[in-house]
């Protein structure tokens, strides 16, 4: 009888895999199988040995390539063959990655597990575009959602949202941009309110557009800016003016470095 495998859910980064942790390459290094997401590096996923099984089980907006209980399955079907699973996240496994479920459902199998943190895409976007998301007397917090549950949820505190001394910062949420804008708008936050749309943000095809509450969403229809998109919305992006440090022109050569 095989001895029970081990699960690692790994958060690769936001895209730079010089953003991955070393914890992240040892676990890479000794897997047997990975199952990674549509948004992980290339770069990330040859870290595993030549001979791992790699499979894709990525998802996009109402195109999910494996189903999340087809993935649960897999996982618990290779650890309790015996293999070194990695599930291999964009981000972090726990910020929007849906690692909790996953997590979950391998303790009621009974299969050991270990969660390696990644950079979320939340806070690394940002940097990269040379956006402090906190900044003192300017952002004294923020707040990170997704787009389709902000605009979805009756609970959503967009009051607090609206403060000016909040930063937010929206995940998945390009589609729901109109609807987001007039929330905050309603709720009270400014018209010139500056944004930031950071696309691919840490990568070589990083851009990034920007605008205000009240022209945001015509200038993205008008760039034809398209996911993946982090918005950031706050005073904070008027640093982007000064603080800007990353050249995406620049970013193939150094981003190999792992």
């Amino acid at each position: 009888m095989n001895r029970t495998g081990r699960v690692f859910l790994v958060g690769a980064g936001p895209g730079d895999p010089g953003l991955l942790t070393l914890r992240g390459k040892q676990c890479l290094e000794r897997a047997d199988v990975v199952l990674y997401d549509r948004l992980v590096s290339s770069a990330v996923l040859s870290l595993s040995p030549p001979n791992a099984e790699k499979l894709y089980v990525g998802k996009e907006r109402e195109n999910h390539a494996v189903r999340q209980d087809e993935i649960n399955e897999l996982m618990v079907e290779r650890a309790l063959a015996g293999q070194t699973v990695v599930r291999l996240k964009g981000g972090d496994p726990f910020v929007f990655g849906r690692g909790g479920e996953e997590a979950e459902v391998l303790r009621r199998q009974g299969i050991e597990f270990e969660v390696v943190p990644g950079v979320s895409s939340a806070i690394a976007a940002p940097a990269y575009a040379g956006i402090p998301i906190t900044y003192r007397e300017v952002a004294t917090g923020f707040h990170v959602v997704t787009g389709h549950e902000c605009v979805a949820s009756p609970k959503t505190p967009w009051p607090l949202f609206a403060a000016k001394t909040q930063t937010l910062v929206i995940l998945m949420g390009l589609s729901h941009l109109t609807e987001i804008v007039a929330n905050l708008l309603q709720h009270g936050r400014s018209p010139k309110t500056p944004v930031a749309l950071i696309r691919w943000g840490t990568t070589a095809r990083q851009e990034t557009v920007f605008g205000t509450l009240a022209d945001i969403a015509g200038t993205a229809q008008a760039t034809g800016i398209e996911p993946p998109v982090v918005i950031v919305v706050g005073e904070v992006v008027h640093k982007a003016q000064d603080l800007a440090w990353f050249s995406p022109d620049g970013a193939a050569l150094d981003s190999m470095r792992v």
